[in-house]
């Protein structure tokens, strides 16, 4: 029996485009992660942008600030 919801849906599109606003590579964002003690590398950043590695709470909080991020919302934008 099916309910009609995805299981997993992607925002890592969106991932992307805000990094990219924000002006940074995945290796400048993975490294201000590891600084802010979020065990990520720029391999991991790019399979979260390509919608294969789950983005726990504590990466997305860290991304809207290493962002400047305004609202959640923007992560989810289009879905």
């Amino acid at each position: 029996m099916s309910n009609g919801l995805k299981q997993d849906i992607s925002i890592g599109k969106n991932l992307k485009r805000l990094r990219k606003q924000a002006g940074l590579t995945q290796d400048e964002a993975s490294a201000q992660m590891e600084v802010m003690g979020l065990p990520i590398n720029a391999d991991i950043l790019a399979k979260m942008e390509q919608g294969r590695y789950s983005v726990r709470i504590s990466i997305l909080l860290a991304m809207k600030r290493i962002y400047k991020v305004d609202s959640f919302d923007d992560f989810f934008t289009d879905i």
